[in-house]
């Protein structure tokens, strides 16, 4: 990797950093001024909260027996290796490494809280009446700042695949 390499992808790599930092930054606050369930209303449709995730999306495996923590682990580090060798790779295409950088902060987000805690902190509670058919009294499943930006890292990926497709044609 050349020096003009190097640069590039450093931006992409602090990009990263910065998400891990905010991410972690509202966990600690939320570590330490809510305890486990509390909430504090904010507006009609969102909530700030304290929740414990030793799951993954949507508590998927919460129940498992703790192996979940492990595996859970492993895959967001494997992820975060994936995604440094394709950073390497592609740090020349924007929106490719932006949002690349994005699901690496995320991940490792995600991966710090397990290894620190056992479980993921989460605080951001949405809710909204319509929801109610999907979720007990409309509450989407709580997610903090680095479940935002690995969602949004996946749109950017999905977008930059359109983006591919239609100038390929």
């Amino acid at each position: 990797m050349g020096k003009a390499s190097s640069k590039g992808m450093l931006v992409w790599l602090g990009l990263a950093f910065a998400i891990l930092l905010a991410d972690q930054f509202t966990k600690v606050l939320i570590l330490g001024y809510y305890r486990p369930g509390e909430g504090t209303y904010v507006t009609s449709f969102f909530n700030i909260v304290r929740v414990h995730n030793t799951g993954a999306a949507f508590s998927f495996l919460a129940n498992a027996g703790g192996w979940q923590r492990w595996f859970f682990t492993a895959v967001g580090l494997g992820a975060a290796a994936f995604i440094l060798w394709m950073l390497r790779s592609h740090h020349g295409q924007k929106l490719f490494a932006f949002s690349l950088s994005c699901l690496l902060g995320g991940a490792v987000g995600n991966v710090v809280d397990r290894l620190l805690h056992g479980y993921v902190v989460d605080m951001l509670d949405f809710h909204w009446r319509f929801l109610s058919p999907l979720f007990p009294g409309g509450h989407f499943p709580a997610f903090n700042l680095a479940d935002a930006a690995i969602t949004a890292g996946a749109v950017g990926l999905i977008l930059d695949e359109i983006l591919r497709v239609r100038r390929a044609r």
